[in-house]
C-alpha cells in the first residue's frame, strides 16, 4: 500500500537514516521503536509528507488517505468541540462537488466514443461508489461515539475548543483523524493525554479497524495490545520484526547476542591476521600471503553491534526519614468549583509504606485531591498530615520551577548526595541527557526535557511521601523501567496518578478510583482492579455509570 524506498536523512553532518526501505501493507499495525533521538518521529513526519528526506521516496496510491497525529498540536479556536470533530467529514463535501462537476462535463460533451469520455465515465463511477458507500446519515452518531470514547461528556460538545487544555485539544484532533477512516493512521505518542479508560477505547478502535496503523508510544501495554509488527530504528538503519513488542524484545536480545559473538570472532580473526602479517612481513617466501592478508583486512566490513541502553543502571532513592504511621488521613473531604462538584465525602487513610494509585477519567479530581494534600487549594472536611511527613511532589508544572540559568548537570549536581554522585552522568544518560545534552542550560530545554529533569531532581531528594502526578508522559520505555524499579525499592510512601497500566503493574497494591463525584478504595493491584471493573472498553464503563 505504501512503499518506502532508499530513505536517507542527513543534517548537520549527521546521518539519521541511510538507505532504508520497507512497506506498509493493509491491516499492518506497526510499532516504531528505538531509543530517543534515533529518528522515529522524523520517519513518521516523512511518511506523513510534512518533512522531506535527503534522498529516497515514499510512494502511495493517489487515493490513499494518510492521517497524522503529531506529539504537539493545537486546534484552532472559533468552533465548538462537536463542530471541530465534524470537520473530519468536510472532505466529503469536496468529493460531492467533484462528482457533480464530472457529471456536468459528461452531460456537455459529445465525444461519446472517445477514450477520454470512457475514462471520465469510469472516474465518475469509481468516485460515486466511494462516496455513496459512506453512510452520511449517521455521521453525527459517529462523532458522538468518538468524542465519548475519548473521554468527553455530552455537555462538552457545545463548549468552544478554547475552553480546553492542550491535552484535550489533542483528543479532539485524534477524534477527527479516527473519523476520517484513513488508509494509514500515523500516531506519535497518542496515549500521553489519555486516561486508562480512553486508552482502552482507543485500543479497541484500532484493533477492530481494518486499516494500517503506525504508532510511536512509550506505553508498553498499549503497544503490545495493538501492534502485530515492530520496526526498530537504530544506528541509521531499521530491523523489521513481524511480532509485537514483547516478542520483539526477545528476538532483539538474541540478535544482539549473535552480533556480539560474530564481532568477537571477527576481532579474534583480525588480531590473528595482524600477528601473521607482523611475523612474516620481512619474509620473501611469504610476501604474497602477507599482501593478500593486508588487502583482505582493508576490504573487511567490520561487524556492527547494536548500541545498548544503560539497562543495568539502577536508580536508588536515598533512605527516607521515618514518618508517622499514617502520613495522610482524610475525613469527609470534598471539593467543588462554583456549581461544579468534583468529589465529596472522601474518607481515606494512607498507611506508612503504602504504594497507591489514583485512577479514573481525566477531570474526575485526581490532581485536585493531590492539590488538597499539598495544601495548594481549600477544601471541605478535614485533611491531616502525619508526624514528620516530608513530601516530594511532582506536578505537571514542576518543570517551570527549575532555575533556567543552571546547566542540566548543575541542576542534578546540586541535589545528588553520597555514592549517587559518582553516577550522575549515568543517571543523566538514562534520563536522555547524555553527552553534550548535560551541558545545556535549562532555559533552552523543551517542555518535555524540563519535565524529565524535574522528575530526576525530585527523585534524589530524601523524602518519605512521594506524590507523582503523571510522571511517565515524557519518559521512554527504558527510563520508565529504571524509575519503576527505583519506586518498587523505595522505602517511603507513594501516591501516583497515572494512566500507564504497565507502569502501575507490580508497583501499587491499592487503587483509588475517581468517578461520579466519589472516590472508591480497591485493595488490589491495577490489573485485578481493571478485571473486577471489567473495563475492557469505554462502552462497558458507560453502562456502569448509567
Amino acid at each position: 500500500m505504501v512503499a518506502i524506498e532508499g530513505l536517507t536523512v542527513e543534517f548537520g553532518g549527521t546521518t539519521l537514516f541511510s538507505d532504508i526501505s520497507f512497506q506498509i501493507n493493509e491491516k499492518d499495525r506497526i510499532a516504531l521503536m528505538g531509543k530517543n533521538g534515533a529518528g522515529k518521529s522524523t520517519l513518521l513526519k516523512i511518511l506523513a509528507g510534512v518533512r522531506q528526506p535527503t534522498r529516497g521516496k515514499v510512494m502511495a496510491p493517489k487515493e490513499c488517505v494518510i492521517a497524522y497525529l503529531p506529539q504537539h498540536l493545537m486546534t484552532e479556536d472559533g468552533r465548538t468541540v462537536f463542530e471541530e470533530a465534524s470537520l473530519a467529514f468536510s472532505h466529503l463535501k469536496e468529493m460531492e462537488k467533484e462528482i457533480d462537476a464530472m457529471n456536468n462535463e459528461l452531460a456537455s460533451r459529445t465525444d461519446y466514443e472517445s477514450d477520454e469520455y470512457m475514462a471520465l465515465i469510469e472516474k465518475v463511477a469509481s468516485a460515486s461508489e466511494k462516496f455513496y458507500a459512506i453512510d452520511l446519515t449517521h455521521f453525527e452518531e459517529d462523532v458522538e461515539k468518538a468524542l465519548l470514547g475519548l473521554g468527553f461528556r455530552r455537555d462538552d460538545f457545545n463548549r468552544p475548543t478554547s475552553d480546553f487544555s492542550g491535552g484535550w485539544r489533542m483528543r479532539i484532533e485524534l477524534a477527527k483523524l479516527l473519523l476520517q477512516d484513513p488508509d494509514v493512521l500515523l500516531l506519535d505518542e497518542p496515549t500521553n493525554h489519555l486516561d486508562i479508560e480512553s486508552i482502552q477505547w482507543l485500543e479497541q478502535f484500532l484493533t477492530e479497524s481494518s486499516k494500517a496503523v503506525v504508532v510511536i508510544s512509550h506505553d508498553r501495554k498499549f503497544v503490545d495490545n495493538i501492534t502485530t509488527r515492530t520496526i526498530e530504528v537504530t544506528m541509521g538503519r531499521i530491523y523489521d520484526y513481524k511480532v509485537n513488542y514483547s516478542k520483539y524484545l526477545e528476538l532483539r536480545k538474541e540478535r544482539r547476542e549473535q552480533q556480539l559473538k560474530q564481532y568477537e570472532e571477527q576481532q579474534k580473526m583480525i588480531q590473528e591476521t595482524k600477528d601473521y602479517i607482523e611475523r612474516f612481513k620481512g619474509t620473501y617466501s611469504k610476501t604474497l600471503q602477507v599482501q593478500s592478508r593486508v588487502k583482505m583486512l582493508e576490504k573487511l566490513e567490520i561487524v556492527q553491534v547494536d548500541e545498548e541502553d544503560t539497562s543495568a543502571l539502577r536508580l536508588k532513592f536515598p533512605p527516607s526519614p521515618r514518618s508517622g504511621n499514617y502520613p495522610v488521613i482524610m475525613d469527609n473531604v470534598g471539593k467543588c468549583y462554583g456549581d461544579k462538584r468534583i468529589f465529596s465525602h472522601v474518607n481515606l487513610t494512607v498507611e506508612r509504606g503504602n504504594k497507591i494509585a489514583f485512577v479514573g477519567r481525566n477531570g474526575e479530581g485526581k490532581s485536585t485531591l493531590v492539590k488538597c494534600i499539598m495544601n495548594e487549594i481549600d477544601h471541605e472536611g478535614t485533611l491531616t498530615l502525619g508526624h514528620n511527613v516530608q513530601i516530594g511532589y511532582f506536578a505537571q508544572n514542576q518543570a517551570s520551577l527549575l532555575d533556567g540559568e543552571l546547566t542540566v548537570f548543575q541542576t542534578i549536581d546540586e541535589v545528588a548526595k553520597g555514592e549517587i554522585r559518582n553516577k550522575i552522568r549515568d543517571l543523566l544518560g538514562a534520563f536522555m541527557f547524555g553527552g553534550e545534552e548535560s551541558t545545556k542550560k535549562v532555559k533552552v530545554l523543551s517542555g518535555g526535557e524540563r519535565t524529565r529533569l524535574a522528575l530526576l531532581k525530585l527523585l534524589l531528594n530524601p523524602v518519605n511521601l512521594l506524590i507523582l502526578d503523571e510522571p511517565t508522559n515524557h519518559l521512554d520505555l527504558k527510563t520508565k523501567d529504571i524509575l519503576k524499579q527505583a519506586l518498587i525499592a523505595y522505602d517511603g510512601t507513594l501516591i501516583v496518578v497515572s494512566h500507564d497500566r504497565d507502569f502501575l503493574d507490580g508497583l501499587v497494591t491499592k487503587v483509588y478510583e475517581f468517578g461520579n463525584g466519589k472516590v472508591r478504595e480497591h485493595l488490589c493491584g491495577i490489573y485485578e482492579f481493571l478485571e473486577a471493573k471489567r473495563m475492557e472498553n469505554l462502552q462497558e464503563l458507560e453502562r456502569k455509570n448509567l
